[in-house]
């Protein structure tokens, strides 16, 4: 398996995790005033899962043109 495919595999998990993160985002945010504490919590998770997916989206743009 070539480091693209690697990189693309990689990248379909972490969207999977950070589209999960924005809808457990969502969902609190529909709770709300109940489970407030949760928040600093939930959003560091959404906020490091969609760092992480572009990230890896730009480490794979970088090997697709070179």
């Amino acid at each position: 398996m070539s480091d693209i495919d690697t990189l693309k595999g990689e990248i379909k998990k972490l969207s999977a995790k950070a589209m999960q993160a924005k809808m457990d985002l969502h969902d609190l945010s529909e709770e709300l005033p109940i489970n407030w504490q949760k928040i600093k919590d939930v959003a560091e998770i959404a906020y490091d899962s969609f760092s992480q997916l572009e990230k890896k989206r730009a480490d794979l743009k970088t090997l697709e043109t070179a």
